[in-house]
């Protein structure tokens, strides 16, 4: 309860405090390694935390040298870190702190959300509500497969024109070696000698002059 006092004609309504949100547990750190081995200074600890809530409940971590103690609420751990923090027990100071605990949706532990699963290769499962997409159409150009058709050898063609700040593009197409445009058929490619192929001449190694050594 808190009030205040407006020039002592007024009171303030009561405010209440609530510990609801607060933890209600604390834990004690860097605790001496005698007091896990011992009995006589585990009871000794145990009863500085009982004196404000009887049921108070003791977790021991020796690998850690912590030790958690639960109360029933949290005004109960509120006022035991009041008076306890920083005491001398057994020769050494004690260290008290709130115990913090987060609960995001549920209090158990969870994996988390597998969002991005789908880009292992290959994946676990896909994503929800993802289907297979269908292969578009292929699209054939007739327009540019008839201007391919008409190229003759020897000619050029010019496909861009060009700009100020543009070059053009002109394509050149390579003469035909028989002088005919059109493709012969196999049976012409039969009938007709092939040219020989033309011979690779070497490069001829220098004369090798020997040297006199002096």
């Amino acid at each position: 309860m808190q009030q205040a006092d407006n020039g002592g004609e007024e009171e303030a309504a009561p405010v209440d405090v609530q510990f609801t949100d607060l933890p209600d547990a604390l834990v004690a750190c860097k605790v001496a390694e005698d007091l896990f081995n011992e009995e006589r200074l585990k009871a000794g600890f145990e009863a500085l935390f009982r004196s404000f809530d009887s049921e108070v409940q003791f977790q021991y971590f020796k690998s850690f040298r912590r030790i958690r103690i639960s109360f029933r609420d949290a005004l109960a751990a509120a006022e035991a870190r009041l008076r306890l923090h920083k005491t001398d027990f057994n020769g050494k100071e004690m260290r008290l702190y709130f115990a913090q605990s987060v609960h995001i949706g549920s209090p158990r532990l969870e994996p988390p959300k597998p969002e991005k699963q789908f880009l292992i290769s290959p994946p676990a499962s896909p994503p929800v509500g993802w289907e297979q997409s269908q292969d578009a159409t292929p699209v054939i150009n007739y327009d540019l497969l008839c201007a391919i058709s008409k190229l003759g050898p020897g000619g050029k063609y010019e496909l861009h024109t060009a700009t100020p700040t543009t070059p053009s593009v002109v394509v050149h197409v390579c003469d035909d070696d028989r002088g005919d445009s059109s493709a012969p058929d196999d049976s012409d490619q039969d009938d007709k000698p092939r040219p020989p192929r033309p011979k690779i001449i070497q490069t001829r190694r220098p004369d090798y002059t020997p040297r006199v050594e002096q």
